[in-house]
């Protein structure tokens, strides 16, 4: 089966990165260097202990330009890997395969440092209930690729635009006048999914009362996390966000929120070590 994402077409993404490397004229080097019938066998590893993700992508940019090429997934997306595993082996164009490996690399290098932070923050959380959520911090044109990666590395996907859910934050309260009066407004415009950020105490109660579907307590250390979770008894799913990190992410969970989100998983995560190593096909 074809890989797919909804609101993704991976046909376009990899012209896309393709043109803007060729730049319209092609890749020089290959042209010059390496004759047009030469080939090579190729094996993708990964020097670090990861999670991978990102596999069928990064192999979709060998096989747009060279449609005979033989690729050999030996890993799959979510797979666990030690360090020194081979993720794919391949055999084609040498051309082909050299224009095309940094697209590729780039591609799952990004995608599986995604999915192994997130694994991290969701292995430190594990056994308290709670459930890790992404963000929107995502680097633009590049969402679902992100959103997919935290997926495959153990967390459940936020909304994935200003489409799908409102969200009420402190802005959006300071120009309606109260936090009330924000989530009427909201309910009054047909809105099934209503979350409003809090950052108090004293806004709970108000945001429940005009019909919030979600409660978002932002930047609440446990204590005060604890007692807002008591007061809402359950009406509606919680969330904590604001100052997760790996070493605090514990203590927030275990406040009995429902959810915790961090922009982390997608702003921070360093790109995976992952190469590609080429060798003369056997003659």
């Amino acid at each position: 089966m074809a890989f797919s994402l909804d609101r993704f077409d991976l046909d376009a993404f990899v012209a896309a990165t393709l043109a803007e490397d060729l730049g319209g004229v092609g890749d020089i080097t290959s042209a010059a260097v390496i004759p047009a019938d030469a080939r090579f066998d190729g094996v993708m590893d990964s020097r670090d202990a990861i999670t991978v993700a990102g596999l069928e992508i990064a192999a979709a940019f060998f096989r747009t330009l060279d449609p005979g090429v033989s690729i050999e997934l030996l890993a799959a997306d979510g797979d666990r890997v030690a360090a020194g595993t081979d993720l794919m082996r391949l055999s084609g164009s040498a051309r082909a395969m050299l224009t095309a490996e940094r697209s590729a690399l780039n591609t799952v290098q990004h995608l599986s440092g995604i999915a192994t932070l997130t694994r991290s923050y969701a292995d430190a959380i594990a056994g308290t209930g709670a459930i890790l959520l992404d963000t929107r911090k995502t680097i633009p044109g590049l969402r679902v690729l992100e959103k997919y990666a935290t997926r495959m590395g153990g967390a459940t996907n936020h909304r994935m635009g200003l489409w799908d859910a409102a969200m009420i934050k402190d802005n959006h309260v300071a120009v309606a006048g109260s936090v009330g009066e924000a989530v009427r407004r909201a309910a009054a415009a047909g809105i099934a999914s209503i979350i409003v950020e809090v950052d108090r105490i004293a806004q709970i109660e108000p945001a429940l009362a005009a019909g919030a579907t979600h409660l978002l307590l932002d930047n609440m250390a446990p204590p005060m996390l604890r007692e807002a979770v008591a007061l809402v008894a359950g009406r509606v799913p919680t969330e904590a966000s604001g100052g997760v990190r790996l070493d605090t992410i514990r203590a927030i969970a275990e406040t009995g929120v429902t959810y915790v989100s961090a922009g982390r998983l997608t702003q921070s995560a360093p790109a995976a070590d992952i190469g590609l190593d080429f060798a003369a096909a056997a003659q």
